[in-house]
């Protein structure tokens, strides 16, 4: 039973930022609404990227160093809450953030449990 609940809190937030990641991308596409040509729309793919590219570097390296990817997403939710009530868009705040958070949380959780577990094996 131990075993699965590890690998439960392992998996879980790195399934949890990849689909985080993904989603975020999804927001890219409306670039190809403008009508602009090859170029302007691969830069607009680009620009609009940049926090989703980011994020997939920072789970890139959390795959090893889980209390990387646990502060660094719960800053990333914290910063866009505050710039989504600053800006008016409060509801983004259920949608990414709370993710977010839940993403940073786990990870956290993970990398205690792999300290814990060296801990008690030394």
């Amino acid at each position: 039973m131990e075993k699965n609940v590890s690998k439960f809190i392992y998996w879980t937030p790195r399934v949890l930022s990849i689909a985080l990641i993904l989603f975020l991308m999804v927001f890219s596409l409306d670039v190809f609404d403008a009508n602009l040509g090859f170029w302007p729309t691969v830069l607009g793919l680009f620009m609009h990227n940049i926090p989703a590219l980011l994020l997939a570097i920072i789970v890139w390296i959390s795959w090893k160093y889980e209390i990387v990817g646990g502060v660094v997403f719960i800053l990333a939710g914290l910063a866009h809450m505050i710039l989504s009530i600053k800006g008016g868009k409060e509801i983004f705040f259920l949608i990414i953030d709370v993710p977010a958070f839940l993403v940073g949380i786990l990870f956290l959780i993970s990398w205690f449990k792999k300290n814990n577990a060296s801990h008690l094996n030394s």
